[in-house]
């Protein structure tokens, strides 16, 4: 099930009626959460409900083995916390591993060896959402090893906690330390939550479906069967936004659907195009995951508190490792190591923290410095969008070439002109000016009411926001981020 369907169109609201129906009952109410969200899971292939209850059982028992040692004597529980962590992380990840990068490893293997690839490849179909709620999972027992964390022995609430439907399939990846204690307290409906949830819905809706959707039919064609230069760096350029309405599209829809059933996820992306660096673009794209390999692994390894050389070593370690958690190809990896090296300058020059702020704060437009470092950061993003969208390293190598061809330049008067995609062009376009305009807010139509004053205004607002998204959707269904 996925959110921009007519099922979830039906589900959802029948789920929030019965849920605060429930509102008097906690554990009837967890208990409806899980349900509904294994229904929802299990809607693209009910096998896939086993691994995730696997994944759930062994995190919550893991939980309850570890116990503090308050650092006294008792090295015998010492040990068991070890074990009872490490064994956590080993059996997750070596499930990740087999359902995502076994056939991977295998074939470079075998190519390697010159030997038949075919009888050493699984071709195990990959478990939806594998890598999010795993990563959610794992957080959970490192959080109670290093104290962090009560370990819960409310298992309905737990099993909620890991399976939540608006952020399974594609996050945020919440931790346990907000997430969890959510599921153990009541909750109350808050009609102003409610309202924002709904905005928050619509714009996601919007960007997906109006943005990514439309852009995607343009981007496949020219990165399935090719082009000139020019048409090559007009589809980089599309797929920047149709990576971004698609993935940040379902973080909006995720959070606002989470916020009518009285939770609060963490944000997920806070316009990371208005970026003027590539460390601000980090802090603002897929926050959840960055600030998880910034705290179980970056900070573990010493984070930028060593000498140069770790501080070296720890930046090309999470940038490898992220490109590597996307998929198996070495495409990923080689995004990974790209971005390493835009972002290693910055670090050891302690420049990674610079612009913390929100650009052009308090001003209607930016300065003309600002200008430039948000359309230079945009362009070195885009660079790493198309070897990430490549499907090889030969492709990704002809793509970057055609682009720096001289005759590309024409792609930037051709986005304007160009007839093929005019609902795509006029999405972007509303899309940049209503997220400029809110650049400091969590999404695009939160607030709304200190810019409308009108309370019909607004209610056209959102009427047309409807009719362009049911009449000018893409035939683009499905979302990027699912096949992580």
């Amino acid at each position: 099930m996925i959110f921009n369907s007519v099922q979830f169109a039906i589900f959802l609201p029948i789920v929030f009626a019965l849920y605060w129906l429930l509102r008097r009952r906690l554990l009837w109410q967890n208990m409806l959460v899980l349900a509904a969200s294994y229904v929802f899971y299990g809607w693209w292939d009910w096998r896939f409900l086993l691994l995730i209850a696997f994944t759930s059982g062994c995190s919550y028992l893991s939980g309850l083995l570890i116990k503090p040692t308050n650092g006294g004597g008792n090295l015998g529980q010492a040990y068991i916390n070890k074990f009872a962590l490490w064994g956590n992380i080993v059996v997750n990840l070596a499930i990740l591993a087999l359902f995502k990068y076994y056939d991977f490893f295998a074939s470079e293997l075998a190519q390697l060896l010159h030997l038949q690839s075919d009888p050493l490849l699984l071709h195990l179909v990959l478990p939806v959402g594998i890598s999010f709620y795993t990563f959610q999972a794992l957080s959970y027992s490192i959080d109670i090893y290093k104290g962090k964390l009560e370990p819960t022995r409310d298992v309905v609430a737990f099993f909620a906690y890991i399976a939540f439907f608006p952020q399974l399939v594609a996050g945020p990846i919440e931790r346990a330390t907000n997430l969890l204690p959510q599921f153990l307290h009541h909750r109350h409906f808050n009609h102003a939550q409610a309202v924002d949830g709904a905005r928050q819905i619509l714009w996601g809706l919007f960007k997906k479906m109006v943005v990514a959707d439309n852009c995607a039919v343009y981007v496949d064609e020219v990165f399935s069967y090719g082009g000139g230069p020019s048409t090559h760096l007009l589809a980089a350029v599309l797929f920047s936004f149709q990576i971004y309405g698609d993935f940040a599209g379902y973080s909006d829809i995720a959070i606002g659907t989470a916020k009518l059933f009285g939770i609060r996820l963490m944000q997920n992306f806070r316009t990371p195009y208005f970026s003027r660096d590539i460390a601000e673009f980090w802090r603002r794209w897929h926050i959840s995951l960055t600030t998880w390999f910034r705290d179980y692994v970056y900070i573990p390894l010493g984070g930028s508190r060593v000498a140069k050389w770790k501080v070296a070593r720890n930046t090309f370690v999470i940038f490898l490792i992220s490109g590597l958690w996307h998929g198996a190809n070495w495409t990923f990896i080689t995004w990974g190591f790209y971005h390493a090296c835009l972002f290693l300058p910055l670090i050891l020059l302690n420049h990674n923290r610079k612009h913390t702020d929100v650009v052009a704060f308090g001003r209607w437009l930016p300065s003309l410095k600002e200008s430039g470092q948000i359309l230079l950061t945009f362009a070195l993003v885009t660079i790493g969008w198309i070897i990430f969208r490549c499907t090889g390293i030969p492709s990704t190598t002809a793509f970057l070439t055609d682009i720096f061809s001289p005759n590309a330049l024409a792609a930037t008067w051709k986005f304007f002109v160009v007839p093929d995609f005019p609902v795509a062009r006029a999405g972007i376009i509303i899309m940049i000016i209503v997220e400029w305009i809110q650049r400091d807010k969590e999404h695009g139509l939160q607030d709304i009411d200190n810019h409308i004053r009108s309370k019909n205004l607004r209610c056209g607002l959102y009427i047309i926001s409807i009719v362009l998204i049911f009449f000018f959707r893409g035939d683009y269904a499905t979302f990027i981020y699912f096949q992580f």
